[in-house]
């Protein structure tokens, strides 16, 4: 990564205050056996088939030590402790949110910054959170009349959100406070909240975007927003990812398209699947200009820890094509090169880390997180996208 372009996007990033990748390699797998024993089975055969280091796993492994496929698979993930990816989820919870962009919750998102200091960081619009009032910046001061360090230093703050209905005491940015009772309830995720076009002093018009989730609703959105900028004749984009922590490989593709269609033939990402795996499922994802596609120049992206999978996928994969390199504004990304497939058995789907994605330059691997090239404070005070 390399300096961004020039001094007027650093600043309106400055002003703006600053997953994971997955898919489906074969169809679905199911297993006829839906007892412990089989399920537990059924996780064992694909991690020796399919785990992206299933070299490591011991070749003995006595399935009746372990009391649930998510135990066997804590167990086999834990001989590589860069793995914090693998899991397994309900089949329904699976498809409502890469499908349909869909989850069980309050529909916001926090941030720690000391066991007396929470403060919400995102709201998703028509949500429990936000109907209830809550909004960006305030902070936790109670809740169920417990004060916020009491709650963090016995179960933890996820834990007690895993609750329904909670009585939320807030308080705003300008210090008054105010008590509310939530209950969780169905999320709709708005994977594209705001796009819009800056006037650049050069001329030159600046395209913004912020991207929420890769999930498989935002493709029509994103068709739009860059619509929109090709026919302004944006060239330079800054690209909001601070809260993005990924989702489907097949959503990045259409933005790595989207980004860089004047590239059309050109390898935009390469995956790589386990030895065992490699010759049948190894693939090479070529950009592909679209209607939509701009002839992209300078590309800026605002990150932040919590930046991660398919969204450090884009960022890699576009450093090659963008003048100068990415320009990474804010913090250094998760660090999560690798992403999961998707296996079905009984309700439930295994999605283990089974692939590492690279550059068209053979770069990947970035454990570590992206570098940065810009640090930049994500000002709570302001809201996301304020310029």
């Amino acid at each position: 990564m390399k300096r961004i372009f020039g001094v007027l996007l650093i600043l309106q990033l400055a002003a703006c205050g600053g997953g994971s990748s997955s898919g489906t390699v074969t169809p679905p797998t199911q297993t006829g056996e839906c007892s412990a024993t089989g399920q537990k089975q059924f996780v064992l055969n694909v991690m020796n088939d399919w785990y992206f280091w299933n070299d490591l796993l011991p070749t003995n492994v006595n399935i009746d030590d372990y009391a649930t496929p998510e135990e066997l698979l804590a167990f086999l993930t834990s001989v590589q402790p860069v793995d914090n990816f693998s899991f397994i989820n309900s089949a329904q919870a699976d498809q409502q949110f890469f499908g349909e962009g869909r989850f069980e919750g309050y529909g916001f998102s926090y941030r720690e910054l000391s066991n007396t200091d929470v403060r919400l960081v995102r709201v998703f619009e028509d949500s429990p959170a936000f109907r209830g009032g809550l909004r960006r910046g305030q902070r936790f001061v109670a809740l169920n009349g417990r004060p916020v360090s009491d709650v963090i230093g016995n179960e933890g703050l996820s834990a007690l959100f895993a609750l329904s209905p909670v009585e939320f005491t807030m308080r705003n940015t300008d210090g008054t406070e105010f008590t509310v009772q939530i209950s969780r309830d169905i999320v709709t995720i708005d994977p594209v909240p705001q796009f819009r076009i800056i006037p650049a002093p050069n001329g030159r018009s600046v395209g913004y975007l912020e991207l929420a989730s890769f999930i498989s609703t935002a493709n029509s959105e994103l068709d739009a927003a860059f619509s929109a900028f090709q026919s302004a004749g944006v060239t330079d984009i800054i690209l909001d990812l601070r809260y993005n922590g990924g989702g489907l490989v097949s959503t990045a593709d259409l933005l790595g398209d989207l980004l860089g269609g004047a590239q059309d033939g050109l390898v935009f990402s390469e995956t790589r699947f386990n030895d065992d795996r490699a010759a049948a499922n190894n693939r090479t994802e070529f950009f592909e200009r679209r209607a939509a596609s701009v002839n992209l120049s300078r590309l800026a992206v605002i990150a932040s820890r919590g930046t991660a999978s398919a969204s450090e996928l884009v960022i890699n994969s576009m450093d090659p094509f963008s003048t100068g390199g990415v320009g990474v504004i804010g913090d250094t990304t998760f660090g999560k090169p690798v992403g999961q497939s998707g296996f079905e058995f009984c309700d439930k789907i295994l999605r283990p880390t089974t692939f590492e994605t690279v550059n068209s330059l053979g770069q990947g691997g970035y454990f570590d997180g992206l570098p940065l090239d810009c640090a930049a404070a994500d000002d709570l005070d302001i809201p996301v996208g304020d310029d």
